[in-house]
């Protein structure tokens, strides 16, 4: 898989697991994709203060990203930063 064909399935992926989040009051967007192996995403909504949102990540989004893209080794959460 290229570059582009990563980003496209990431984004499926995150198609796929958007509407459980936005159910519960929460979304998510993807950041970046780092060497075709690290994805970086922002939890928001009510995803930002919620208990398990780690959980979450690590079993739901990270395992669906997986699912479309093999090659991912991590998925990580980056705080949006507030000044």
């Amino acid at each position: 898989m290229n570059t582009e064909e990563i980003r496209r399935n990431v984004e499926k992926a995150l198609d796929e697991i958007r509407p459980y989040l936005q159910k519960d009051g929460g979304n998510i967007s993807l950041l970046s994709i780092e060497d075709d192996k690290l994805v970086k995403v922002r939890l928001e909504g009510a995803c930002v203060d919620c208990t398990v949102n780690q959980m979450t990540l690590k079993s739901g989004v990270e395992m669906t990203i997986k699912k479309y893209v093999p090659q991912i080794e991590q998925v990580i959460n980056i705080d949006q930063v507030t000044s």
